[in-house]
């Protein structure tokens, strides 16, 4: 399974910080339990890639939004300048 892959699989995820000072994300998922823990300075770098991934999946969501809302304006505008009596044509 790949990055980009769709799954239906669900999983828990807590993050939190353990009682020896380091950061744990823990997963759950179908019998199986993944205890992952970092220094606090790896967190933080995963914190940013994690930050950088989501900015990125935002940017790709709006870039494939952008065509449709254009279309949706079009659309729009047209069927307001027909109706306001601009003679707009179909």
């Amino acid at each position: 399974m790949s990055i980009d892959s769709e799954s239906d699989r669900a999983a828990s995820l807590v993050i939190g910080p353990t009682s020896l000072g380091m950061v744990r994300i823990y997963v759950e998922s179908e019998g199986i339990e993944l205890p992952m823990d970092f220094e606090p300075d790896e967190a933080l770098e995963i914190a940013g890639e994690l930050r950088a991934a989501a900015e990125q999946a935002m940017a790709t969501a709006a870039a494939r939004e952008s065509p449709k809302q254009d279309q949706a304006t079009k659309q729009a505008t047209k069927h307001a300048t027909k109706n306001a009596g601009g003679g707009g044509r179909d």
